[in-house]
């Protein structure tokens, strides 16, 4: 369930933080296990972005040394990733001690809804089509954007999308731009997660944690080819209001079971 959860949330402006929280208390999965469980499904997730964009992926790594416009585009993503790259270094501990609450993931679930509709009602002009027109003030813009989803509950996917929105990125640039940044800034941040939980893992955890990141994997194929058929049709505005509506939801699920 966790893995259909992690997939189905990581890569649209929902917030998969606020999902796994409450569905893990549902569960009753919680502790040292369950966080490390949690941030090793993310590398499935990460893992089908890399095999949906593996063509174009695999070209840019291929050609990165003689063709100008992979070379800019590997130098935007160093750019945006290095905002939370830094900042997320800088404040791990005091993120994980003081922001991981239910209080501080509710009330950036309900803050980022009410964002994308005051975005959505602004409509930025659109200037940059492809990811391939990106600058490095839009790169670093985005980057800057992505430094919010250090708070539990705002969505990297969510403030990177809409941050690159705002800066004149189409949904369909913003998006995908999005994607190929959360490869590098997923594998850091998991891979440090995963040293600081290691010893919270035993052996007797491996088919749980295996069975985690295939679901993980395949419901985040099925979502991010869905989710790149929508926005090329459609706006971010049902996304806010499931924003909100979790929110509420969040605030009355602790409301009955708190701590």
């Amino acid at each position: 369930i966790l893995g259909v959860v992690e997939g189905a949330t990581e890569f649209i402006p929902v917030s998969s933080t606020g999902h796994l929280i409450m569905v893990g208390d549902w569960l009753g999965f919680t502790g040292a296990d369950a966080k490390a469980f949690e941030i090793f499904i993310q590398l499935g997730a990460i893992l089908a972005i890399v095999w949906l964009y593996r063509a174009r992926l695999g070209r840019v790594l291929r050609s990165a040394a003689r063709d100008p416009v992979s070379q800019r585009l590997l130098l935007n993503l160093f750019i945006a990733f290095l905002p939370a790259a830094v900042v997320g270094l800088l404040t791990h501990r005091l993120i994980k001690q003081y922001l991981f609450s239910s209080e501080i993931v509710a009330v950036s679930m309900l803050a980022g809804g009410v964002a994308i509709l005051l975005i959505e009602w602004w409509r930025p002009k659109a200037r940059v089509p492809t990811v391939d027109d990106i600058t490095a003030g839009g790169a670093l813009g985005v980057g800057l954007a992505q430094v919010l989803s250090l708070i539990p509950g705002t969505s990297r996917s969510g403030a990177t999308i809409m941050g690159g929105y705002c800066l004149g990125l189409t949904r369909q640039a913003a998006t995908e731009f999005s994607f190929f940044l959360a490869v590098p800034v997923m594998i850091a941040a998991t891979g440090f997660d995963l040293a600081t939980s290691a010893h919270a893992l035993s052996a007797a955890d491996v088919p749980v944690f295996a069975v985690g990141f295939v679901v993980a994997f395949l419901s985040a194929l099925v979502v991010v080819r869905a989710f790149v058929g929508y926005v090329a049709r459609s706006s971010f505005v049902v996304f806010a209001w499931y924003r909100i509506a979790f929110g509420l939801l969040f605030v009355a699920w602790h409301a009955r079971h708190p701590g």
